[in-house]
């Protein structure tokens, strides 16, 4: 298993773990308007643009691409495992790391959870302090939860 940074030629592979996740899993939470969302906020541009900045990182498995996660500072973001590797403890590996790292500089991770992934976060001891809906017009709405883990205390 190798976890590292997402290097420039890696945003497709990053970009097809994002898509190929939100194919598989939003439409059974969301309306087709909220997927689309998704696919925009999480486009190549977007990914190419974040990897450029050095938020982006891959997870891979015996040289095969299945998880991504990033953060900008203390708020993790686009946390994706690929459908046919999940319940294999690749998300929490994920998240560990990246809790790690902002735990050395805060003293809490905020994350937005999705609806298919809030539970995952709960167990993971995040408590939801807000919730939120995103206007996405003609009459659709993405509704999604503020959550934030504090620093483990010693």
């Amino acid at each position: 298993m190798e976890y590292r940074k997402a290097t420039p030629d890696e945003a497709q592979l990053v970009c097809d773990i994002v898509t190929g996740t939100k194919a598989k899993i939003y439409p059974h939470y969301y309306t087709q308007a909220v997927v689309d969302f998704f696919g925009r906020l999480h486009s190549i541009d977007n990914i190419t643009k974040d990897i450029a900045s050095g938020l982006i990182n891959i997870l891979l498995v015996d040289g095969v691409a299945v998880g991504t996660g990033s953060r900008v500072d203390n708020h993790i973001t686009r946390v994706y495992v690929l459908p046919e590797y999940e319940g294999r403890g690749y998300g929490s590996f994920i998240m560990d790391k990246l809790e790690a790292e902002i735990f050395e500089s805060f003293d809490y991770c905020d994350l937005d959870a999705s609806l298919p992934a809030a539970i995952f976060y709960e167990h993971r001891g995040y408590k939801t302090v807000e919730h939120r809906s995103h206007d996405l017009g003609g009459g659709e709405e993405m509704i999604y939860e503020i959550m934030r883990k504090e620093r483990p205390q010693p």
